[in-house]
């Protein structure tokens, strides 16, 4: 088989989530690369306007139109997308902080992140919150807040 069927096609279409400045700001990177040739819009939040790069006015499609619909699934589509992403980077970034922590094993920091749903929680915890944890007793509580960088409870 030829190399150029084994490579990926390149999209003809970015989507950008913001106005002007930032679908202009897109295109003078795509033309930096040298994909000058892709379309480029911007779906801006506030009126759900269509900008195009270097565009005076933007392009006001129908409130019930089938492509704003269809640009509008894609944006929240890729926020959800960057949202999971980065609270997976989040768990498996204090996972790995939690796993070395002498006596708590894959089992515990697993129960642990699905008691306390987020990072963020678990940071907040005090010690008698994560002792409630099954597996977890007080001493352990304090040595994953002192890891964590909570402060020590009186």
């Amino acid at each position: 088989a030829s190399e150029a069927a084994h490579r990926p096609y390149r999209p003809n279409l970015l989507v950008i989530d913001g106005g002007l400045p930032q679908v202009n700001a897109a295109a003078a990177e795509l033309g930096e690369l040298g994909l000058g040739s892709m379309y480029v819009v911007g779906l801006a939040k506030r009126m759900e306007e269509l900008w195009l790069p270097g565009a005076q006015y933007p392009v006001v499609l129908p409130r019930n139109s089938e492509a704003l619909f269809l640009l509008q699934r894609i944006r929240d589509e890729a926020h959800r997308f960057a949202i999971t992403y980065q609270r997976q980077k989040r768990s498996s970034s204090i996972a790995s902080e939690l796993s070395e922590i002498p006596g708590l094993g894959d089992k515990r920091v697993k129960a642990l992140l699905k008691h306390f749903g987020s990072a963020k929680r678990l940071k907040a915890a005090t010690a008698a919150e994560i002792s409630d944890v099954d597996g977890i007793g007080m001493v352990l509580a304090e040595q994953i807040r002192s890891a964590l960088g909570a402060e020590q409870s009186p």
